[in-house]
């Protein structure tokens, strides 16, 4: 014991050591230093980010490598990368168009082509535990009309089959042909010194897997970044992982760390004591309100009592959510009604088309007794708490509804006793709720084992509100939590309660596609990530095939039907959204300014994202040396 607690002593030294003293030729104030938000890679040698997880957000995804598309949430675009421009597809959806960026050459100089594309999805289609070889199936032919065009036909009609490779944290990426050709199983093949498209190479990598060190190109002008946006201003990026927050507080605190993801109570440290640093906002609630990620809770409508939509609404007016977020995030948070968050193009796309809707949208409680429970001052209500813990708030409304969110549903605890008095439980002397059957109503929630984590804090805050209401209440933390849910073993989890959408565009269809009933699986068997509530309805099915062959430029028609979906999802609520993913990011600006802030919301914020590339071009150096 003694000897493994020397060795993790000498390990994380080393860790600060590097950031501290940087190798021979390279710069501190010529370099991006961050915190690699995955931890350290078990493989640090490998970079085939194709056949396996290879640690892609060290600096693989956002720096080495380019996409046909990416989404750009904080704006709310699609980004034409190597694709210079649109898919068009033809009328059936049976084929698609894509030309390609002209001028770009892969980092070892050789010119980046078509062949490309066509070798990847050729690859990826014939190498069974190749990424995206199970969707690359759908091609049935491809034709390479010049360098720069390819013709995609497919087996039967696909409208979304383009978004495999638009870029949002995963995508079938283009792989350079002149090296995998080469190589005898694609699969084990390290891809040591990897080569890229992007604006970084590698240039150096601790065999522990601690750090990842990038140069930028010389030739960074022929990369889809340096056309789009011009030079990257760091010369290197640095991906670190220094432990546990409080190492990450002090890095900051000595200059030695730009950027890193934090706990709430991490981050208030670090703006005490650095006073070059920030958040996504200056002032409360500092965190990210844009992330593309909604929290909250998620039912498993195959075992009873969560099978019945009326317990589930019983279960959503049991919730106080100011108090609720409160216990979650200190208030820092934006609330969202709806299964999406509620980021500025999401909230002009779909929630004021709502907004009225949900103000009259009723529930029946029985013996003709309606309730309506949208409760449109949630967002003041919260706002109103913030004031009162002397964190300052606007005064407009407007911008209090787009940082603390517009509403949430009604604290409304006799409400919810109605609606489970009518379906046969009932309470006892000691106030505990008891299931129609007698027994004592015991909820159990399963979520992962990081205190830092949005999940985790749901879980708890629910479990709080639940008791106060008088249900037996527990919390199962696991590493475990994603298989369980997966396999649907479990009653109440904290995944998301719908998956994430697209964030730079309006098509809901993989918000909405998990909920189809062809995908339905039996507890134990895996359910797809976005429906591991297994919950099913034949007017969502209808909704997510009228998608399905609605063309992704048509976003009127698109809107509408994520309108319908939308709908539905509160009706029936078999997840519960309650407020965006809060990002806890905290930048120092001792070296670098001209963050992406929410006063300057010009790219998403994040450094382990594939965009982080799109962003350094616009980062100012200090000249601090």
């Amino acid at each position: 014991m003694k000897k493994f607690l020397v060795f993790l002593f000498v390990v994380s030294m080393f860790s600060l050591f590097f950031a501290q003293q940087l190798p021979p030729g390279i710069p501190r104030n010529e370099t991006f230093i961050a915190d690699n938000l995955t931890g350290r890679a078990a493989n640090p040698g490998n970079f085939n980010i194709w056949a396996t997880w290879v640690w892609n957000d060290r600096g693989i995804q956002n720096l080495l490598l380019e996409p046909l598309w990416c989404v750009e949430y904080a704006t709310g675009e699609i980004i034409n990368a190597l694709a210079a421009e649109s898919p068009k597809y033809n009328s059936d959806f049976t084929e698609l168009t894509i030309k390609l960026r002209k001028g770009v050459y892969w980092s070892d100089g050789v010119p980046f082509t078509a062949d490309d594309l066509i070798y990847t999805i050729e690859l990826a289609k014939n190498t069974p535990g190749f990424g995206y070889n199970s969707q690359m199936q759908q091609v049935k032919e491809i034709v390479k009309v010049d360098d720069y065009t390819v013709v995609i036909k497919l087996n039967a009609p696909n409208s979304r089959f383009h978004t495999y490779f638009l870029d949002r944290w995963g995508a079938l990426r283009p792989l350079p042909k002149h090296v995998f050709e080469k190589v005898e199983d694609p699969l084990t093949f390290t891809f040591n010194p990897p080569v890229g498209t992007g604006p970084y190479v590698l240039h150096s990598y601790d065999p522990g897997g601690y750090w990842t060190l990038w140069q930028r190109r010389e030739d960074w002008d022929r990369t889809p970044t340096g056309m789009l946006y011009g030079m990257p201003q760091p010369k290197y990026v640095l991906f670190i992982t220094y432990g546990g927050p409080e190492k990450q507080v002090l890095a900051m605190a000595q200059h030695q760390l730009d950027a890193a993801d934090l706990t709430l109570e991490a981050l208030k440290a670090v703006l005490n004591r650095v006073k070059t640093a920030r958040a996504w906002r200056k002032n409360f609630p500092w965190t990210v309100n844009i992330d593309p990620c909604v929290t909250g809770l998620h039912f498993n409508t195959a075992k009873e009592p969560f099978n019945n939509p009326e317990v589930r609404w019983a279960l959503v007016f049991a919730i106080d959510i100011v108090e609720y977020a409160a216990n979650a995030f200190d208030g820092a948070v934006t609330l969202s009604p709806i299964h999406i968050p509620l980021t500025t193009a999401y909230y002009n796309w779909y929630f004021t088309k709502l907004e009225d809707w949900l103000k009259n949208f009723e529930i029946d409680l029985g013996n003709g007794e309606k309730f309506k429970p949208y409760d449109p001052e949630a967002g003041f209500r919260l706002a109103e708490y913030a004031r009162k813990r002397g964190y300052p708030v606007p005064d407009n409304p407007e911008l209090i509804k787009r940082i603390f969110g517009p509403g949430w549903w009604k604290y409304a605890p006799d409400v919810a006793a109605k609606l489970l008095e009518k379906n046969g439980f009932y309470r006892d002397e000691q106030g505990r709720w008891h299931l129609p059957n007698g027994e004592l109503w015991k909820i159990t929630i399963t979520t992962g084992t990081n205190p830092a984590h949005p999940g985790y804090r749901n879980a708890f805050a629910a479990a709080q509100a639940w008791k106060k209401f008088g249900i037996d209440v527990t919390v199962q933390t696991t590493d475990a939590a994603a298989t369980l849910d997966q396999r649907g073993e479990f009653e109440v989890s904290t995944d998301w309660p719908a998956a994430e959408p697209w964030g730079g565009h309006p098509d809901l269809f993989r918000v909405l596609e998990p909920f189809h009933s062809k995908y339905i699986r039996p507890i134990g068997e895996n359910a797809p990530w976005g429906n591991y509530a297994r919950w099913s309805n034949s007017e969502m099915d209808r909704i997510i095939d009228e998608i399905q062959k609605t063309a992704w430029g048509d976003t009127k028609k698109l809107i509408e039907l994520g309108v319908e979906g939308l709908k539905l999802l509160v009706k029936e609520m078999p997840t519960i959204p309650t407020f965006n993913y809060p990002g806890v990011i905290a930048w120092d600006e001792h070296y670098w300014t001209n963050y992406p802030g929410a006063e300057n919301m010009y790219a998403q914020p994040y450094h382990h994202w594939p965009n982080f590339k799109y962003m350094l071009p616009f980062l100012k150096p200090t000249g601090r040396k």
